[in-house]
């Protein structure tokens, strides 16, 4: 994460840097400094769930009630002193960063191989060193703040710009992480979450302005450095020739320094003597090699300026200004038209208006044009006009691209597109199109919209419409006309346009050459050309929109909008031929829940858009997602509709909830059992139930485990949990584990789909789960012990045993589905059990080979379509 070879060099070349503070003691003097304002710390929690996470089990399914714990005594230490925290999620990976998500992805696929190798060849869990995240760590922990009373939130975009900025505007104590790029974001105070002692609250500070000092550079600086360094935008090939000829000519390298450390050095001393000479007077195409990378480039850059930052890297002479009833307008000219084309020109806005500015004035400078065609680039039309005006052009195109259209335009609107552009990607859409609408206005466009807003200087940039008077900030979700912010809690009041996300703010300066259209951001794949935004009900994506930033649902936003979901690495043994895959067991699932969320596609089986699912399997390179096409399912009485599930408050609404979930699993048959069964255990029984319909390698012995494990942890202390230790570690029994956790986390997805119809309580792992405790009944299980044992002798949970187990039981008959034990299995069970490529997988009143005969694990990469899904029951 972050800048690539930073962390290292700060920690041994200039350690001076790092500075050791003490939050209780940050925390005085920021009330001192700023009478009533409560000292708030920003928490990048992806970065810290590793930290967080301190029980010494993590190989068995995760030990939550004990994490659960260590969160609670996390929250109270910083609240005893009077700090508040503000805990900020990945809600999305962004598309420029798919490549390195990938590569981390499949670096952790190895990583497990060697978990699963050490644990066959010793039995026990490797050491710390090898530690691996239990699986939906991050998923549960905002549940697990939420419920702890904290303010958490789900970004709508790579969380780190998000957590940045909120720093910056809201005017935080700090930041609390472990990412250098807030070494490189201009915001406030970056502290260390793996140097953080919680008994003392200190911790180290790392000072960008101490940096800057050692490398000679201006903290505006920075962006360009760790673009030419390389981080999660910008390869670190790309310019690691131009590293090694700045280290060439540098004079002045460290003998006692490694490698890296005389590189950055080298790098940074270029940028100092060399391209400061020439700032504000050549481009840094000019300067730098950047080929056909320009576009790549600038967007790296770009990712680091927060909402009211300019860059005096971006550098553009203004051609001309005009006066327009008291109104400022930058004005462009083409080169081939010799026509002066107003930027935005609406008379009665009293605005100064500029797109482009000299580094010199106090100007926002949050676009610029093609820097090779030496043309600005106009913004949208007056209010009179009907014409389109370009955007931006490429170097050698003759082609206008528009940004926007007037309001009774029906036309797609492209944002960008290259000299040969193959592909329009939509900006702007007339009210009558289903196209996503990232940049403009509402179904009645005609609104002024919000380019740009500083908060110094309250300046706002706009483009106007014809007659509404309203803001609307240019980044907008496209159908709840609200405020795309960077964090839309209700506390905050304050603009936080996302128009200042790089995949905006500098898409004029990003003109497409012909020759990085495989790195063209706004190159979308043919599947969803057409279709960008998934659902057209402004009023359901609003409330889906709310839900994930507010961190109560689960991958529900992300599949109405883009329709792209991922789910990172599970501990899966890929030589474990007789267990699929969790994509795969719960991949039908999901189908019923893209159904059910695309409500817009009438006819599922064909015209619905297939979602593109980056799901880590075994096997999978992960080259290309899978596309997997909404199922139909079958609910009692009808599908109802989203608006029914989600704003129906009348009381028999639950009922119509609970039976659409139900048929999300395909069980409407086993509603009677299931309503039958007391909270907490009603959810559980429903997951065993689907897995054991599903996967006929699950016996009988795994059953006994998983109700027994449920029914003991609700007698459990944490401190008990904590002293439990299996007496062996068992392969199978650690990914029986992780599928049961992913099953909880699907849980979460289609309850949030549904309307909420059970408590998300209900589902917590902390309530339900132990990874040990689960171990031990395995293993017992497993060994032959009565069922007494398993439930330590205690007879009130005999009955409860008993009761569950018969429901899980009959709901599998009803399925044709009977639960044996091991001993009884014929040969051609025993088989699936040793031998690859022998896995079993239920797909309808008997059994069969999945992919006809062909293994689990080798399912080939992604990129097919499913649309019956070939591991479905039917």
């Amino acid at each position: 994460m972050g800048v690539r070879g930073l962390q290292g060099f700060v920690g041994s070349t200039c350690p001076h840097i790092c500075t050791v503070v003490n939050f209780k003691e940050l925390a005085e003097h920021h009330r001192s400094k700023y009478p009533g304002c409560t000292p708030t710390i920003v928490v990048d929690a992806m970065c810290c769930l590793r930290y967080w996470y301190t029980p010494e089990s993590w190989i068995c399914g995760g030990q939550w009630r004990e994490y659960f714990s260590a969160l609670r005594d996390f929250v109270k230490t910083f609240t005893a002193v009077g700090i508040k925290l503000i805990f900020f999620f990945d809600g999305m990976v962004e598309q420029d960063k798919r490549d390195e998500w990938v590569k981390r992805r499949l670096k952790n696929n190895r990583e497990i191989s060697r978990i699963f190798h050490y644990i066959k060849s010793h039995k026990e869990q490797p050491g710390r060193n090898m530690f691996f995240i239990p699986s939906g760590l991050a998923v549960f922990t905002r549940f697990a703040l939420k419920t702890l009373g904290q303010e958490t939130l789900c970004s709508l975009q790579e969380a780190d710009y998000e957590v940045a900025s909120y720093g910056l505007q809201h005017n935080c104590l700090g930041i609390l992480g472990e990412d250098t790029d807030y070494l490189i974001y201009d915001t406030c105070p970056y502290f260390s979450i793996s140097e953080l002692c919680l008994e003392s609250l200190d911790t180290v500070m790392l000072c960008r302005e101490k940096l800057c000092e050692s490398l000679g550079l201006h903290v505006a600086d920075l962006p360009l450095l760790a673009c030419l360094l390389g981080n999660d935008i910008i390869p670190e090939g790309m310019f690691e020739s131009f590293r090694y000829k700045c280290l060439s000519s540098y004079t002045s390298v460290k003998e006692n320094f490694d490698k890296k450390g005389n590189i950055i050095l080298a790098v940074s001393d270029h940028i100092s003597k060399v391209l400061h000479l020439y700032q504000g007077e050549r481009k840094l195409e000019e300067l730098l090699p950047l080929g056909p990378n320009k576009a790549l480039f600038y967007k790296g850059m770009a990712s680091y300026l927060l909402p009211g930052q300019k860059s005096p890297w971006f550098f553009q002479k203004p051609k001309g200004v005009i006066t327009l009833d008291k109104q400022v307008i930058s004005m462009s000219s083409d080169p081939e038209s010799r026509e002066e084309v107003p930027m935005c020109s609406d008379p009665e806005s009293k605005q100064e208006v500029h797109m482009c500015s000299d580094p010199e004035s106090r100007q926002e400078v949050p676009m610029c044009s093609d820097p090779e065609s030496r043309q600005e680039v106009p913004m949208c039309t007056g209010p009179e006009s009907r014409q389109e005006v370009p955007m931006c052009t490429g170097s050698e195109s003759r082609q206008e691209v528009p940004m926007c259209t007037g309001p009774e335009s029906r036309q797609e609107v492209p944002m960008c597109t290259g000299p040969e552009p193959r592909q329009e990607v939509p900006m702007c859409t007339g009210p009558e199109s289903r196209q996503e609408v990232p940049m403009c206005t509402g179904p009645q466009s005609g609104q002024e919209v919000l380019i740009w807003t500083d908060p110094e200087s309250r300046q706002e940039i706009l483009c106007t419409g014809h007659e509404s008077k309203q803001e609307v900030p240019i980044c907008t979700d496209p159908i709840s006309k609200q405020e795309d912010s960077m964090c839309t809690h209700p506390e905050i009041n304050q603009k936080l346009p996302v128009a200042t996300d790089f995949e905006f703010k500098l898409e004029a300066l990003m003109c497409t050459n012909p020759e990085i259209k495989q790195e063209d951001p706004t190159n979308v794949g043919p599947e969803i050309k057409q279709q960008v935004t998934m659902v057209s009900d402004t009023e359901i994506l609003k409330i889906a929109r709310t839900h994930h930033v507010q961190a109560e649902s689960y991958l529900v936003y992300n599949i109405m909008s883009s329709g792209e979901i991922e789910c990172s690495n599970t501990l899966e043994d890929e030589l474990d031929q007789a267990l699929p895959s969790q994509a795969f067991i719960y991949r039908p699932i999901r189908q019923r829940v893209y159904s059910l969320l695309l409500e817009d596609c009438q006819d599922v089986a064909s015209t619905c858009p297939a979602v593109k699912e980056w799901f880590v399997y075994p096997g999978n390179p992960l080259r290309h997602p899978d596309l997997v096409r909404p199922l139909q399912m079958s609910v009692p009485g009808g599908t109802p509709s989203l608006k029914i599930l989600w704003l129906n408050q009348e009381p028999e609404m639950q009922v119509r909830r609970l039976d659409t979930l139900l048929a999300c699993f395909n069980l409407s048959s086993s509603r009677e059992e299931l309503q039958a069964v007391e909270s907490p255990f009603q959810a559980l029984c429903c997951l065993l139930i689907y897995l054991f319909v599903q996967v006929d390698t699950l016996c009988l012995e795994d059953l006994h485990a998983f109700i027994a494990q449920a029914l003991c942890l609700q007698g459990k202390s944490t401190s008990q949990l904590v002293n439990l230790q299996p007496d062996y570690i068992n392969p199978r029994a650690v990914q029986l584990g992780s599928l049961l956790v992913r099953g909880l986390t699907t849980l979460v997805l289609v309850n949030s789909a549904c309307g909420f119809p059970w408590k998300m309580s209900d589902f917590m792992p902390w309530n339900i789960f132990d990874g040990k405790l689960f171990h031990q009944k395995y293993l017992q299980s497993e060994k032959g012990y009565a069922v007494e044992v398993l439930l330590e002798q205690n007879r009130s949970r005999l009955t409860k045993f008993h009761n569950l187990k018969a429901v899980v039981c009959k709901a599998c008959m009803k399925e044709n589905r009977r639960i044996t034990g091991r001993a009884h299995w014929g040969s051609h069970h025993a088989g699936r059990w040793g031998r690859q490529g022998s896995g079993y997988h239920r797909t309808g009143s008997g059994y069969s080979r999945s992919s006809q005969g062909q293994p689990w694990r080798d399912q080939g990469p992604g990129s097919r379509q499913y649309e019956h899904d070939q591991w479905r029951r039917y």
